[in-house]
């Protein structure tokens, strides 16, 4: 959800990130959010990225991952509209062939 409203934001030219936790950063140690934890689909603050929780997890810079997420939202928004593109289609055809 969070890398869903970051992307959202910078469709929009918003700033990167969320901007509550931008002011506040990460809530346990007051530090940037800068890398995102792909296993827990978490935002961390490097204290955090090297804590037992999360040493061993895949963690990449933000502006990476809102690329990624990005242009996997994109690759799914065509095909939900292709999808509607034939139920629309499809949805005509039987609407003229019971006229």
């Amino acid at each position: 959800a969070r890398v869903l409203e970051i992307a959202r934001r910078l469709s929009r030219g918003e700033a990167l990130g969320v901007e509550e936790e931008e002011e506040e950063g990460c809530q346990r140690h007051r530090e940037p959010l800068e890398v995102f934890c792909k296993e827990d689909g978490a935002l961390l603050c490097a204290i955090c990225r090297e804590s037992r929780a999360h040493r061993a997890h895949t963690v990449l810079p933000v502006p990476e991952v809102v690329r990624e997420y990005q242009g996997q939202i994109q690759a799914r928004l065509q095909t939900l509209k292709d999808d509607r593109d034939k139920l629309l289609e499809f949805r005509e055809a039987e609407m003229r062939r019971n006229w």
